[in-house]
């Protein structure tokens, strides 16, 4: 009987699949798939032909339950389909070689045992996955509708004093709701450029570098002033173009420089540097802010992760920044100058002159 084989003979199955295991290329094996993931795979295998010989609907209620074990411990998809594989073969080899009679039966009943095994960690891992996103999504919305009603709520406040003639315009009432208005539009830059980025929609093209930093030049000008920060930008030569898409590049570029007037002492400075070369162009923002903690320039990049103690907006914007010049090809990137603040960078390969 093949379940009978299967049990008297674990440590020999187990030892050769780990054997089977450590010789893969792709996937590439893990220790715990080595060490845990053997053993567990056969286990839940004999466990179903013993299920099967009882009640042939007992193994599609174990199936589930036995992927999400197995997901549960880390393993991808991909491991559990090809650990499953490894060990078939070695029970099938085994089994030729000690001349263990497997009748058709026995042989449909263990092929069916392990579709269902397969199909079991597959359709576990769809519902794990569907369950996380939905999660996550459903987090990230109600983060963002906070954020959202927060800054809305302060600049209809604002609105409401001005409206009444209560106060005027140029005092800190009109400033506080300047501040919320470029929060909301930063809000929702930063969230169009993340559904743009996960929805695969970006479309690169011939961008000219001039017109995307006079842009975002343009727009940033808006905050220029704003605790008497000053911002200067040379003039970028003509004919510099990168393979971008425009709307994630000025999301970008954007993103480092509402972060430098965000981050920036009263009265500093922020620069806006763009260098070429033949294959490269770099763009360069640096800003005032003092310098950055020890390890902290890798963290930055990281959702959620603020620079300071201002934990104004949702972190995000870096990480989405990230995001959007990767998936153009490009490198982003922080340089600390201690004690009197940071040079953002994003770097791009250079399209040849038309």
């Amino acid at each position: 009987m093949l379940h009978a084989f299967l049990t008297s003979s674990t440590e020999e199955i187990i030892r050769r699949a780990r054997s089977k295991v450590a010789a893969r290329t792709t996937p590439v094996p893990t220790e715990a798939e080595l060490k845990n993931g053997v053993p567990l795979l056969l286990g839940q295998l004999i466990d179903r032909l013993r299920l099967a010989t009882l009640d042939s609907g007992a193994i599609e209620a174990s199936a589930a339950v036995h992927g999400g074990e197995l997901l549960a411990m880390g393993f991808t998809v991909s491991q559990v389909i090809h650990g499953y594989g490894d060990v078939c073969q070695v029970v099938t080899e085994l089994a030729s070689e000690r001349d263990v009679p497997i009748t058709a039966d026995e042989f449909n009943t263990f092929n069916r045992c392990l579709d269902d095994a397969i199909a079991g960690a597959v359709t576990e891992y769809e519902r794990q996955r569907d369950a996380s996103i939905a999660y996550e999504g459903a987090e990230r919305l109600g983060v963002l509708a906070h954020e959202l009603r927060n800054r809305l709520s302060v600049a209809m406040l604002s609105f409401t004093m001005l409206q009444a003639g209560t106060v005027g315009t140029s005092g800190s009432t009109g400033a506080m709701l300047g501040r919320s208005l470029r929060a909301l539009r930063d809000l929702i830059n930063n969230s169009l450029a993340g559904v743009r980025l996960e929805s695969g929609l970006g479309q690169r093209q011939r961008v000219s570098v001039s017109e995307i930093v006079g842009e975002a030049v343009v727009e940033a000008a808006l905050g220029a002033g704003v605790g008497g920060i000053s911002l200067t930008a040379p003039p970028v030569a003509e004919g510099v173009y990168v393979h971008a898409d425009p709307q994630l590049l000025l999301a970008a570029l954007g993103n480092l420089l509402q972060n430098a007037f965000k981050f920036s002492r009263p009265h500093g400075h922020i620069s806006l540097r763009t260098t070429a070369t033949a294959e490269r162009v770099l763009i360069e923002v640096e800003d005032e802010c003092g310098g950055l903690p020890p390890g902290k320039c890798e963290d930055l990049f990281r959702p959620f992760e603020q620079r300071s103690a201002n934990r104004t907006g949702l972190g995000l914007g870096l990480s989405i920044c990230r995001k959007g010049v990767e998936a153009m090809g490009g490198k982003i990137g922080v340089r600390d100058l201690p004690g009197k603040g940071c040079v953002f960078s994003i770097e791009l390969p250079r399209l040849p002159a038309a």
